[in-house]
């Protein structure tokens, strides 16, 4: 029951665009004791469907930059063929190491932004 509590959870927050595959990575490493690295490949599954399903009411509200996408996808393409190369390769204790070092960094980030 708890998965489906945390799936339907974090499609929501997809939904809005907040990084719920984020928070649903941390769930399935700290929670489910998944692997990090399978934890990962599953995230990136999840996001295939649950951003087509949240993309056609951002279009239609004008939530994109037109100008912006093309050189935003082709730096993200390029970025996350080299990253999952480089977590692929690297020790699963130092990649658990980043990943909650970079959700530190997230919340502070949140925490003191200035609106």
């Amino acid at each position: 029951m708890l998965p489906l509590a945390v799936g339907a959870a974090t499609g929501v927050l997809s939904g809005f665009g907040v990084g719920g595959g984020t928070l649903l990575l941390v769930y399935m490493t700290a929670f489910a004791e998944v692997d990090q690295r399978l934890a990962q490949g599953i995230n990136l599954l999840y996001f295939l469907p649950a951003g087509l399903m949240a993309l056609p009411a951002h279009v239609k509200n004008g939530y994109m930059e037109k100008p912006v996408l093309l050189p935003a996808i082709a730096a993200g393409l390029v970025c996350a063929a080299l990253t999952a190369w480089a977590a692929t390769a690297m020790e699963v204790a130092l990649l658990k190491k980043l990943f909650g070092a970079f959700l530190i960094g997230i919340g502070l980030m949140e925490l003191w932004k200035k609106e």
